[in-house]
């Protein structure tokens, strides 16, 4: 069933706005707030993508508030970038998840910047945040660039190509090759490892991923949440600690639902890829 929910966007910047607009023009949500320092330029944004509804056909009702630590209910909540001062981070994003906790701690926050692994760790170690409802989405924005980049490496197409990361980027990203396929077939017998290689040594540049594909994650992310979507993605999802051993918040391949992240996602790796994360993970 459709669940429908509000949106908050904290932060009216490029990555928030666009956000806003994908989610307007896409209907995934019928009332999407703006909040922002800026507030008039985050009302402002708010008319624009409202005055673009009778061409676009949506009916979402889309506006602007000041104020970035109105603490305001909804669904869903969103960290991004602002107006002035780029996205949330350090010690403010830590502080605003404190702010809003009451209001969000029943629905579903996502931390939607390239920044934000950190900012998932902490709302979770230091705010008690739980796990399957924070989170971050810049993971998929980083395999979706991945898979276009293998459907060029293969002369085919970017929906051909299944396959996720693991880790933590830009330098410990790990490609499960072995789980990973392209037009049905395992990329393993379509890639030979020269070419696996060569993708592998391209992650790292492609990271931080822009706003407008950070945003594209983030509406990907929703589109699941509101039940549009079974697809997995990949996300930063802070680890379970309740075994004692200390590890770090990394991205992984996981299924969400209404209340956030569902279940993660079995990856089998080989031994090489296990190590590699091992590695990547630990403290």
């Amino acid at each position: 069933m459709r669940e429908v929910v509000d949106v908050v966007i904290l932060g009216a910047g490029e990555l928030g706005g666009t956000l806003a607009h994908i989610l307007a023009r896409s209907e995934m949500s019928p009332v999407i707030r703006l909040v922002d320092d800026a507030g008039q330029v985050a009302a402002g944004k708010a008319l624009d993508i409202m005055q673009a509804a009778p061409i676009e056909g949506f009916a979402a009702r889309v506006s602007g508030h000041s104020g970035p630590t109105m603490p305001v209910a909804a669904g869903i909540t969103v960290l991004a970038d602002r107006v002035r001062g780029g996205e949330w981070q350090g010690d403010g994003a830590v502080l605003l998840l404190k702010t809003i906790r009451r209001a969000a701690e029943q629905g579903v926050v996502i931390c939607a910047g390239s920044t934000h692994c950190e900012v998932v760790e902490r709302g979770v170690t230091e705010l008690s945040y739980r796990r399957e409802r924070l989170f971050g989405t810049a993971p998929e924005a980083l395999a979706s660039a991945l898979r276009a980049m293998v459907a060029l490496e293969t002369d085919g197409s970017p929906h051909d190509v299944a396959l996720t990361v693991l880790g933590v980027p830009p330098d410990q990203i790990i490609i499960p090759w072995d789980e990973a396929t392209i037009g049905g077939f395992l990329a393993t017998s379509v890639l030979d490892q020269a070419s696996q290689r060569r993708i592998a040594a391209r992650v790292a540049p492609l990271w931080p991923p822009g706003p407008i594909a950070l945003a594209s994650a983030a509406a990907k992310a929703i589109q699941s949440i509101v039940g549009r979507s079974r697809q997995s993605l990949c996300v930063f999802m802070a680890p379970d600690h309740s075994s004692g051993r200390r590890l770090k918040t990394a991205a992984q391949p996981v299924r969400l639902g209404a209340d956030g992240i569902a279940r993660v996602e079995r990856v089998t790796l080989n031994t090489h890829d296990q190590v590699a994360l091992e590695n990547a993970i630990s403290l």
